[in-house]
């Protein structure tokens, strides 16, 4: 079976691992954080991103989302996001219990993004005590459509949040591949385009399950670390995951992985794009992609032993790859829909 379900089903990558079982080596050390590897992982966290950040780890991604969300929106707030976005679509409201009951505003917008427009037409100024109030932007990225937002983009709609008092907090559980494929630094792609926080995804890119809350201004974490034990991501043996961080920035294996789950999604789209019956819905940017197939054609390859999700964003399937996709898995699924196709 090839499986092309996610970037999740994946085992974690080798620095990762021995990066856990070295951890693991070591004599006992204090629990909840208070350990070397703990201490010295905002050091690591602030040297990539450039500036000095507050970063806490947690163990899902819908934990630093929701945990994240919670320490800038109060409970009669308003959060903006794409109507695709995962704390939409994917979270149990996680987001709207950890912050007390603040609003998701779901907004429409091409290609899985918003535009500037959409947002600052949305966003609610009437200061009223009958509405919620407009407290924070979430952006994803990649987005749920496998597409990146550019620095730039990010500035433009960061301002438009900033001048309506809304902090910004980046959904990154693809983090790396939208920096990969931006070919910018984390620097730029975030707090220099105006985020505030951000969410930093590992377990997508070879993490067992780790992510980092990562909070450019010191003053939005006042609260954060007791959020996080609230909301029962203070883990006692917390070296083992953030063992799994110091392996994951190691000499760039983050960005080094994610570039090649990106590389071998564009071998995949360049495979399949060019078939006879076979449409991309979106533009291929980093490790998804969205073919429509012809009636039958998803569920058959299904059957064959090539597993992704059919039909899953209007009428198009969804294939994801990872870190550790091989080229010949990927060839292997362009024959398979050629030989289907094309007889």
């Amino acid at each position: 079976m090839i499986n092309f379900a996610s970037d999740n089903v994946t085992s974690a990558s080798p620095e990762v691992l021995q990066a856990v079982i070295d951890a693991n080596k070591t004599a006992p050390r204090m629990p909840y954080g208070n350990d070397p590897y703990t201490a010295n992982i905002e050091a690591q966290l602030s040297e990539l991103f450039e500036t000095e950040v507050r970063a806490l780890l947690v163990g899902t991604g819908t934990a630093a989302n929701a945990l994240a969300l919670a320490s800038l929106t109060p409970p009669w707030g308003a959060i903006y996001c794409h109507e695709q976005a995962h704390i939409q679509t994917s979270e149990c409201a996680a987001p709207e219990f950890y912050t007390g009951g603040a609003k998701l505003v779901p907004l429409p917008g091409t290609n899985g993004k918003l535009a500037p427009e959409v947002l600052c037409k949305a966003i609610d100024r009437s200061d009223s005590v009958h509405h919620v109030q407009p407290s924070a932007l979430s952006l994803t990225q990649a987005t749920e459509a496998g597409t990146i937002y550019r620095p730039e983009e990010v500035a433009a709609l960061a301002r438009i949040a900033a001048e309506a008092g809304l902090k910004v907090h980046m959904d990154g559980a693809r983090f790396a591949n939208a920096v990969a494929a931006a070919g910018c630094s984390a620097a730029e792609m975030t707090w220099k385009a105006g985020v505030d926080v951000l969410s930093f995804g590992g377990t997508k890119n070879g993490c067992l399950g780790a992510e980092a809350i990562i909070y450019f201004k010191a003053e939005l974490a006042e609260n954060a670390a007791r959020q996080r034990k609230r909301g029962g991501h203070l883990f006692s043996k917390m070296r083992l995951l953030t063992a799994q961080f110091e392996g994951y920035l190691a000499e760039g294996a983050w960005l080094r992985r994610a570039a090649h789950a990106n590389a071998m999604a564009k071998r995949l789209a360049a495979g399949i794009g060019g078939v006879q019956g076979v449409e991309l819905l979106f533009p291929v940017e980093s490790n998804q992609l969205f073919p429509r197939f012809p009636a039958g054609v998803a569920h058959r390859l299904n059957e064959e032993g090539f597993l992704f999700y059919p039909e899953m964003i209007d009428g198009a399937s969804r294939l994801v790859t990872a870190w550790s996709t091989t080229e010949e898995e990927v060839d292997q699924f362009v024959m398979a829909v050629r030989r289907v196709l094309e007889g």
